[in-house]
């Protein structure tokens, strides 16, 4: 049963919060590139191990594994990561809660699915259609992202 009274995080507020997720990574990964690697961004010339589209390089995978995990456990577990803490947002079960692990993994891996057929398409036409703003991997997940507190990517867009 759904709650009343959610305000449900639209698309910009998510995409600022992946935004400063990401760049979290870049912190991370891009001068740990520079130390193994001697490069800040890598080429497929610069992969230990490389073969057309598959992406086999160890360091790649890792980076790869811990963005994965970084996303499962702590919108699982805690329902935020730190994009979505600094702009009020929040992963929460339909009928309100942390998600868990389960949903947080069901979620985070269909956004593959939310990636079709390019640059996020079909999870932004769901975010902006929908009126609980809510992604593929959110609506199979059981799972919801709601604005804790009013932001101010809200008061640039003009919203209450």
């Amino acid at each position: 049963m759904m709650r009343k009274h959610i305000r449900f995080a639209g698309l910009w507020p998510r995409f600022f919060a992946l935004f400063v997720d990401f760049l979290l990574f870049f912190t991370v990964f891009f001068p740990i590139t520079r130390m193994v690697k001697g490069v800040w961004i890598m080429n497929a010339t610069d992969h230990r191990w490389h073969s057309g589209l598959i992406i086999t390089d160890p360091m790649c995978i890792t980076f790869l594994v811990v963005m994965g995990l970084y996303f499962v456990l702590l919108e699982g577990l805690a329902g935020i990561t730190l994009g979505k803490w600094i702009f009020g947002l929040r992963v929460e079960r339909i009928e309100g809660g942390k998600p868990g692990l389960t949903r947080g993994l069901f979620r985070n891996v269909l956004r593959v699915v939310d990636g079709l057929p390019a640059l996020n398409i079909l999870g932004i036409v769901l975010i902006v259609a929908s009126k609980e703003h809510a992604r593929f991997g959110d609506r199979i997940a059981g799972t919801r992202v709601i604005r804790m507190r009013k932001n101010k990517v809200d008061n640039i867009a003009g919203k209450d």
